[in-house]
């Protein structure tokens, strides 16, 4: 009797199983998404018990698997235990120095290089944290970031030299120890990192040198733009690295792959591919810099079976020439964040049944939202069990729409809304280092009650009937373009700094088949002046990275403001660079000819057809 009563359970709950999985089309992909992130937590607390780092599993993976290849780069192969090898002696270097002791930071001004990863191993085995520092920053913002970060030693990239060199004085005033990865170095106050660690021992250091670390410890410090001003540095701990580090596992990446990264270290994307490949104790295939020429052509060469991606690289990727060659890799599964629909659907068409993994996540936020279904266009599934919320937001006047209570509302399904998080003792919001005024306004309070305290993610959202969640647009003073955050103050603060320019205005404008918004400045000129448009151009190429360079310049005779003095930039978004709508000159950045030329309608037109590059 008993054998027949089970079987017919089992029977039932075959037959509710198969029920759920046609009534339901992403119902085993949520049993398993469900399944991942238990398996995650249990090993996140275990990991808390005994104070478990990174670190910790790449020494494990050293010692379990030393000839495993770790990092391909360009012609050259490291081993897991070559990796070891190098992080000590680099390790070794700092202490040495006796100017690194523990709990200090060292500000990393480095490229795409396997010394980016032995310097970060080497710095956390003495009980050390990085500040990840942009290669793209130069001048004022690199000062500002070296600053904030609290360190009092600088590590620099040889190719990168003249940008220390402009800082250089500064640097020593404030006795700082420049280190540059030269086999020599001419420069007075600099001195060879790479010549000391070819005379430093490879041998294992003791783990007192980090025994006072903890998973709240500060493993790496990662710069963001926020919302306005020059940039900040978010805290990541030890305990975050690893929960960013987890999206590998739970996209299904396993011992076998081989992930291939092209986007830059120094960003939170490139560095926990690194780290996310350390958990699972996989290969990484690591280049300089994104090649839209050369990303298939390694991704052959190293047998990639995983790629990395923004949403720019997934459209040069789709814009290149067809080839025959188009599906012939190994490429299983692409993890990364920013893909429109339509790109999407034309990189598995022509590339492959690549399976492709969105996520959403902010350096400094305190969750992170993954697409595991595949549902095209979203960039996850909304669930009251995690406590987040799209809620009802006035884009004008740029805060959350509250009731007759000051509570928020949520919005309705369809309704774009401010996407935000409840911060808590489970998901904290460590803030910015140094930065209590800009921490603080990342905070939204009492949002559904008294009391409680929500991460403003400063994204539109929308959410569908069938619950997943997509992006819509940012808000405040941050556009994204060229896959990096431009925080519009900081570019006008620059080009205010221009000898005809008497003040500017920043914001972002759509552009036709591109991702994000382009840059686009409204400026007065100083009285008695003219727009020197060669002058203009030549101070924003020297002062601002490339993706940060407005690509339009409207001339006005005065900028709108609000009582509080802070500009009116509503219409002027709405307006874009379309000459049709504006009655005052539009400039564009010509990179060919070295200046902003008037933007014509037949500019304008081969801009929006995409004839012309931007």
């Amino acid at each position: 009797m008993l054998v027949w009563v089970v079987f017919a359970v089992a029977i039932f709950l075959l037959g509710l199983f198969f029920f759920l999985a046609r009534t339901f089309p992403y119902f085993i992909q949520d049993v398993k998404y469900v399944l991942a992130k238990l398996k995650a937590r249990r090993c996140m607390l275990k990991y808390m018990q005994t104070n478990f780092t990174i670190l910790e599993r790449f020494l494990e993976a050293a010692r379990t698997q030393p000839d495993k290849p770790f990092i391909h780069f360009k012609d050259e192969t490291f081993t897991y235990q070559d990796a070891d090898a190098l992080s000590n002696k680099a390790a070794r270097v700092f202490l040495q120095s006796g100017l690194v002791k523990q709990g200090d930071t060292v500000a990393m001004l480095v490229g795409n290089e396997p010394m980016f990863v032995w310097l970060w191993l080497g710095l956390v085995k003495i009980g050390c944290s990085a500040a990840f520092l942009n290669y793209n920053i130069r001048s004022k913002s690199l000062l500002h970031c070296f600053n904030c970060s609290g360190a009092n030693t600088l590590v620099a990239a040889a190719e990168l030299q003249d940008a220390v060199e402009e800082v250089l004085p500064s640097l020593l005033e404030q006795q700082v120890s420049v280190y540059i990865l030269a086999d020599g170095c001419k420069a007075a106050g600099v001195e060879s990192f790479r010549e000391k660690m070819s005379q430093a021992s490879s041998e294992p250091l003791s783990k007192d040198l980090r025994s006072h670390l903890t998973l709240q410890s500060p493993a790496a410090y990662i710069y963001t733009s926020g919302t306005t001003g020059l940039p900040k540095a978010a805290v990541i701990t030890h305990a975050r690295l690893w929960g960013m580090s987890s999206i590998q596992f739970l996209t299904g990446v396993n011992s076998r792959d081989v992930i291939y990264i092209s986007l830059p270290l120094y960003h939170s994307t490139g560095f926990i591919g690194v780290t996310g490949a350390i958990e699972r104790g996989i290969t990484v295939a690591l280049r300089s810099k994104f090649s839209v020429s050369q990303f298939w052509d390694d991704c052959r060469k190293y047998d990639a079976t995983v790629i990395q991606y923004i949403g720019e690289t997934m459209r040069y990727l789709c814009n290149t020439p067809k080839k025959l060659s188009d599906r012939s890799h190994k490429v299983r599964l692409a993890i990364g964040n920013g893909i429109r629909a339509d790109v999407w659907r034309d990189f598995i068409s022509r590339f492959g049944n690549v399976e492709i993994r969105e996520l959403y996540g902010a350096t400094e936020g305190n969750f992170a939202l993954l697409n595991y279904s595949g549902k095209i266009g979203a960039i996850g599934f909304h669930s009251r069990f995690f406590p987040h919320a799209v809620i009802k937001y006035n884009v004008e006047k740029g805060e959350p729409v509250r009731d007759s209570s000051g509570f928020c509302i949520e919005a309705d399904k369809g309704e774009p809304g401010l996407l935000v998080s409840e911060i808590s003792a489970r998901a904290p919001f460590s803030g910015y280092v140094r930065d209590l005024q800009q921490t603080e306004k990342k905070k939204l309070h009492n949002v559904f009650k008294k009391g409680d305290v929500y991460l403003n993610t400063g994204d539109l959202m929308r959410i569908d009937e069938d619950h997943f969640i997509y992006f819509q647009d940012r808000v405040g003073d941050t556009f994204r373009w060229k896959g990096e955050n431009v925080a519009t103050t900081e570019v006008a603060d620059v080009i205010s700094l221009a000898g005809c320019v008497k003040e500017a205005t920043v914001y972002g404008v759509k552009v036709p088949g591109q991702e994000g918004r382009a840059g686009m400045a409204a400026v007065t000129l100083r009285d008695g002046l003219k727009f020197d448009s060669v002058d203009v151009f030549k101070h924003v190429e020297n002062f601002l990275p490339a993706y940060a360079r407005p690509r339009f310049m409207r001339i006005q005779s005065s900028l709108d403001v609000t009582g509080t003095f802070k500009h009116l930039k509503v219409k002027l978004v709405e307006e874009g660079f379309n000459p049709n709508l504006i009655t005052d000159p539009v400039y564009f950045l010509d990179e060919k000819k070295k200046n902003y030329i008037p933007l014509m309608m037949d500019i304008f037109n081969g801009v929006n057809l995409g004839e012309i590059k931007i």
